[in-house]
């Protein structure tokens, strides 16, 4: 019966589909980092998914030999090069002397350049130019090849990015800003969700109410405001309008309704027998929110806490706005944001930034993902 009940059609469609969520998430994230790691060359030219694969592409390159450095075997004008670039990985599978048809002669055979001339390629992109006359043009001709390139991962995309394109500043700004941003309203919010939950205070519905109202609030509408308010304050007591104070208490503000309002369900939904009896064995409001509440509420701090920290480390509006946009002050989202505007075309950049950005939040995702359910859960199960 056990068995025949898990096979049942609803359930074969509901892992399906879970399995469907997870791969359109994963894959991406996937392809972003197999990206980050290739050659430069290979991002441009194919997708993440030949990553493991050799890939062909048609290439254009100039004999280098010039009259002066052309030699006489045999009776016969010379000249001797490679395709390649010093350093460069891959191998000639076919070449031509036109771009029409840039496979004409498989790689070591001859072509045949008329007047008695003859080019041969081999695979490792080393030539010889015959003639029957000396040289006399001083700048090599053209020749069609197709490259066969294996795969290729280095780690150099990440060092550019994070000791030459500042990427490294802006990580350490994100993180200055994203972890006090995150431990702050936590605090705040386990305190004023005890209270709202277990202890007796005049108003305690309206105020649960007000901080209900103002989950709705749209940051836009209290952005500027809030600058002007933390800007006249500021002036009174000689504190500068850009500092990481003030992004701190502005993540704070922005975060604290949805803090109290998703830990108040959960401490409210503890066992009420285990509140009441520490009350009765003497203990004080401040011991058991510290030896009880806070262990039992774990699983909606970690809830809050991933949602703070995702929303913190992707903001770029209050960022700009009370820290700055300078080479000093611009978090990581800033950076990346310019660094799409002035290397849009340089994917290894582009790919290994991304990577950088999003390898933090998956580290904290990943390490409080066990909790995350049960704090999406708070409130929808009382205690007796």
């Amino acid at each position: 019966m056990a068995v025949a009940k898990s096979l049942k059609p609803g359930r074969i469609v509901l892992h399906l589909a879970v399995l469907l969520i997870v791969a359109l998430w994963t894959l991406p994230t996937a392809g972003l980092f197999i990206s980050s790691l290739r050659d430069k060359d290979q991002i441009a030219a194919t997708g993440w998914w030949t990553a493991l694969t050799t890939s062909t592409s048609n290439a254009v390159g100039r004999l280098k030999g010039s009259a002066d450095q052309q030699q006489q075997p045999d009776g016969r004008y010379a000249i001797t090069g490679n395709l390649f670039e010093e350093g460069a990985t891959g191998t000639v599978t076919a070449f031509g002397i036109r771009v029409q048809n840039p496979a004409a002669y498989a790689a070591g055979t001859t072509a045949d350049l008329g007047d008695g001339g003859t080019l041969t390629v081999n695979a490792d992109g080393g030539y010889v130019q015959t003639s029957p006359t000396a040289f006399t043009e001083e700048r090599g001709r053209r020749v069609f090849y197709v490259q066969a390139t294996p795969p290729r991962f280095t780690l150099e995309n990440y060092q550019r990015v994070l000791f030459s394109e500042g990427i490294g500043r802006s990580f350490v700004n994100s993180l200055t800003v994203t972890i006090p941003a995150t431990l702050i309203p936590i605090l705040i919010a386990a305190f004023a969700a005890y209270a709202l939950s277990w202890m007796r205070i005049p108003g305690r519905n309206y105020l649960i109410a007000l901080v209900v109202g103002l989950l709705v609030v749209p940051l836009q509408m209290s952005l500027i405001p809030l600058l002007k308010l933390y800007n006249e304050v500021g002036s009174a007591f000689g504190v500068p309008s850009k500092t990481y104070l003030g992004i701190w208490l502005a993540h704070t503000g922005f975060g604290l309704p949805l803090a109290i309002y998703l830990l108040r369900n959960y401490i409210a939904g503890l066992p009420k027998d285990l509140i009441e009896s520490a009350q009765i064995d003497g203990a004080s409001d401040f011991w058991i929110f510290r030896k009880i509440v806070l262990p039992l509420s774990l699983p909606a701090l970690a809830s809050f806490a991933i949602f703070q920290f995702l929303w913190v480390w992707n903001d770029l509006l209050v960022a700009i706005v009370f820290l700055g946009s300078g080479a000093d002050e611009l978090v990581l989202t800033g950076k990346l944001n310019a660094l799409l505007g002035s290397r849009g075309g340089n994917w290894e950049i582009l790919t290994a930034s991304a990577f950088v950005t999003i390898v933090v939040p998956l580290i904290v995702f990943f390490s409080l993902q066990r909790y995350f359910v049960r704090g999406l859960l708070a409130g929808s199960v009382k205690g007796g």
